[in-house]
């Protein structure tokens, strides 16, 4: 038995209002073109999460619902995962241990660092950075989420939107 999970680092936001938190920061027109252009791409590898946890900062949770559209996943049953926004690899791995074991399939959404770590400490990548809207989905061999620990896992594949063009 093994687990599936998918790594998406947030759509390009905006920098635009310096006034905004870190948190509050929105999609800009780039990020607003590349989720829903990702989510089809997802859509035709028939990779179905049977679990999203995204991190509610605004970025994060707007290119969750933008993916879960274009793969028909109920965007209600979008997790929010405030561990995940500012998280450190460890912190990660241990949110990655707690998940219940009646899914085998998690797709998680987040940022950068902790993401880009995450994916060459659980799998065989050697990725120097994530792009943003990146999906990297590792194949785990393990039986249960807690058993998750380096190298655990291999990069089955990788997408980003600049990859095709």
């Amino acid at each position: 038995m093994s687990k599936n999970l998918m790594l998406v680092r947030h759509a390009k936001s905006s920098w635009d209002d310096t006034s905004l938190a870190d948190f509050d920061r929105p999609l800009n027109k780039r990020g607003l073109k590349n989720a829903p252009e990702m989510g089809k791409r997802l859509a035709k590898t028939k990779y179905t999460p049977e679990l999203i946890v995204s991190s509610p900062a605004l970025r994060a949770i707007s290119t969750a619902k933008i993916i879960a559209e274009k793969i028909d996943y109920p965007e209600k049953r979008i997790k929010q995962e405030p561990a995940i926004y500012e998280a450190s690899l460890n912190s990660l791995i241990s949110l990655i241990a707690s998940f219940d074991d009646e899914f085998t399939s998690i797709m998680m959404v987040g940022h950068n660092p902790g993401f880009t770590y995450l994916c060459n400490f659980l799998s065989d990548a050697d990725i120097d950075n994530l792009p943003t809207c990146s999906m990297a989905h590792i194949q785990l061999d393990i039986g249960v989420w807690a058993n998750v620990k380096k190298q655990s896992g291999v990069l089955a594949e990788y997408d980003y939107p600049k990859k095709l063009s």
